[in-house]
């Protein structure tokens, strides 16, 4: 019979034997997709690169956390 095991996420790509860096990569991944919310206008904030993103609605262009904002709205 069939063990049920639990869901893995986007981190099931690996495989077997990588339990902590799965643990980890899911935490970060779930909150990186997540809609990034722009600091200064409340818009949709996307990411151009490591720490440097672009709001779509104002159109600034900020630096802030490497995968997420860290807005404390």
């Amino acid at each position: 019979m069939a063990v049920k095991r639990k869901k893995i996420g986007a981190a099931g790509r690996f495989g077997a034997g990588y339990g902590k860096v799965k643990e980890r990569l899911v935490a970060v991944e779930s909150i990186q997709r997540k809609k990034q919310v722009c600091i200064f206008c409340g818009g949709r904030a996307k990411r151009e690169a490591k720490g440097i993103w672009n709001c779509l609605k104002c159109g600034k262009r900020f630096a802030a956390g490497t995968f997420y904002l860290n807005a404390k709205s």
